[in-house]
């Protein structure tokens, strides 16, 4: 066994189909057809089930297919540590973000990144925080920037700043008369427009209505943090967005009226994660250290970690 034939199984199980597959590891069909015959004499078992119908794999197969994946992650991994060697700054980073985070932040930090770590290959991935966090435990991501609080003893955290949450009305909503700062109750008694579950923003948004006497905006809820502008922006509703949703390069709008909180404001802290067993564990500080940089107009830097 080794490690290309693993690489062609991976490649029929994603594409199905033997022609696609030989075509992405650029090889011939044949060729490909009679490595995965030597890989299943070689254990005894049949692992692709060839028909008329196309490709599947049997049980056996995708079992095998599953640990396949980790073995390429981990010779992803080897390489990654004979670059590092090297050069420490150069090889490839795996970053996972959150959706009502990533759009917002990484325009501010990957042109220092780049600048910074020209060598550096950076992947980026956006799913919600229970995807990241499964990604990041399995090997396919090297760290994550989330919100906090993340419990799980085997992750290391960085703590990299906070996040204020802003007020955002229609233009014509009683509450764009409040002179700013507004103080936290002056949502008691209203409705917000909340993103639907499986967002963290949301239980920290319902947080915040809890504390201030609001309560959901019953029938609706968004699927991201646009939808839920356009919806303030149509007369809608109110709702909390971070602060770095209304930055630029966020354009602004006509339409929304944007309140600051007074004290005590309501945020969000964002913590960089990454397994304590991770072969990256002594650049991924520096790389860190790139996220609390950013102007202080956009968030509040936090000097030390939790």
């Amino acid at each position: 066994m080794n490690l290309r034939e693993l690489d062609y199984l991976v490649a029929v199980a994603d594409h199905q189909h033997f022609g696609r597959a030989a075509d992405a590891c650029h090889v011939s069909q044949p060729t490909l057809s009679t490595q995965l015959k030597k890989l299943e004499r070689e254990l005894g078992v049949q692992l692709v089930e060839r028909n008329a119908r196309g490709v599947m794999l049997t049980d056996a197969g995708v079992q095998v297919v599953e640990r396949a994946r980790i073995v390429q992650r981990e010779t992803d991994n080897i390489r990654d540590i004979a670059r590092r060697t090297k050069d420490p700054a150069s090889g490839r980073i795996r970053l996972g973000l959150f959706p009502t985070l990533g759009p917002y932040l990484l325009p501010h930090v990957v042109p220092e990144l780049r600048r910074r770590y020209p060598r550096l290959e950076l992947l980026l991935v956006e799913e919600k925080t229970e995807v990241v966090l499964h990604q990041l435990r399995d090997g396919a991501l090297d760290v994550a920037v989330l919100a906090r609080p993340v419990d799980d003893d085997h992750l290391h955290e960085e703590v990299l700043f906070e996040e204020d949450f802003i007020l955002a009305v229609p233009t014509g909503h009683h509450l764009a008369r409040v002179p700013p700062p507004a103080p936290l109750d002056v949502l008691s008694g209203e409705t917000v427009l909340l993103l639907e579950d499986g967002h963290c923003l949301r239980a920290q948004a319902l947080s915040v209505c809890e504390l201030a006497g609001a309560d959901e905006r019953r029938g609706f809820r968004a699927t991201s943090l646009e939808t839920l502008r356009q919806m303030v922006a149509a007369g809608v509703g109110v709702t909390l967005l971070p602060n770095m949703a209304v930055q630029p390069p966020v354009a602004s709008s006509d339409d929304i009226t944007l309140i600051p909180f007074a004290e005590p404001v309501p945020r969000r802290q964002i913590a960089m994660y990454w397994r304590r067993t991770s072969a990256l564990g002594d650049f991924l500080p520096s790389f860190a250290e790139v996220f609390r940089e950013l102007p202080p107009n956009l968030v509040r830097t936090l000097n030390s970690a939790a």
